[in-house]
């Protein structure tokens, strides 16, 4: 009995090393896989391709970390909403282009809108000038209240947007786009958002040139639609951002909206104050 018993423990403690091996070899693996894709990222973002003007904006907007904390990966199907001049999209578009796939959900081609036509224009310049970057990026439309198709329906596993939801609470049509963004998602898939954050976590900036936006506000926001909020980072807060500037957020860099009028005190508190989270649409 003791025998059979010394052979049954003996067998169980290979089986248990074995599943303790498998598991830590596929951790392993899963490990390799985050490294090279942080790896990717960091080479996308040191890229010789993005301007300078762009890479001096780097040390306020995190995106390697911000990125990378939303989950990103470059086999990924990813929709960028308003990406106005490119800013990121110069980073995700050659990160993605190999293996993965990049929309960008642009103004309504057809707008006659003085802004609409411009930044419009301004992203089709960056895309011809240098469509060894660009080429494989699909433009969708996000014209709030008309046409808001991001993406197939169902088809993105990733949804972004940078400093934009003010802009859809302006014109009243924030729900209705949270909700384009949750249709054009997997179940499963993540939307990653990063807003100026108002100090007061409620706050709702109804008014056109109020852009600090509550936190709790943009959460409940999210959550109406269905969304479920996976995690909140500090990556991209400012506390010497004290939001009480003459011409709001536009006081800072890099827009500096008074010209040279206490240039340096601005420059010195660096851009905005920004909450970022991370949300998922439920897999059922």
């Amino acid at each position: 009995m003791d025998c059979f018993r010394t052979r049954a423990f003996a067998k169980s403690g290979l089986a248990a090393a074995a599943l303790l091996a498998g598991l830590f070899a596929a951790s392993s693996a899963v490990r390799a896989a985050d490294s090279d894709a942080v790896r990717q990222l960091r080479e996308a973002v040191d890229s010789s391709a993005r301007s300078p003007a762009d890479k001096v904006r780097d040390k306020y907007r995190h995106p390697v970390e911000t990125l990378s904390f939303f989950g990103i990966r470059p086999d990924m199907t990813v929709v960028e909403v308003w990406p106005f001049g490119g800013w990121y999209t110069a980073i995700l578009a050659p990160y993605l282009r190999e293996h993965g796939k990049l929309y960008a959900a642009a103004m309504d081609p057809q707008s006659k809108d003085r802004e609409d036509v411009e930044v419009n224009g301004e992203l089709h310049a960056l895309f011809a000038a240098h469509p060894q970057m660009f080429d494989k990026v699909e433009l969708t439309v996000l014209s709030p209240g008309k046409k808001m198709q991001l993406a197939p329906d169902g088809s993105a596993d990733m949804v972004l947007t940078f400093r934009n939801v003010h802009n859809w609470v302006w014109d009243g049509t924030e729900k209705g786009v949270f909700a384009a963004m949750y249709r054009a998602l997997k179940p499963g898939g993540i939307l990653g958002v990063v807003e100026h954050r108002n100090n007061d976590p409620n706050f709702v900036p109804r008014k056109r040139g109020e852009a600090y936006t509550g936190e709790q506000y943009t959460i409940d926001l999210a959550q109406s639609v269905g969304f479920r909020l996976v995690a909140r980072s500090p990556i991209n807060n400012n506390p010497k951002d004290t939001k009480d500037y003459p011409k709001g957020v536009w006081t800072l860099p890099p827009s500096y909206a008074e010209g040279d009028k206490d240039r340096a005190k601005y420059a010195a508190i660096g851009e905005s104050d920004r909450f970022t989270l991370k949300f998922m649409k439920p897999r059922s």
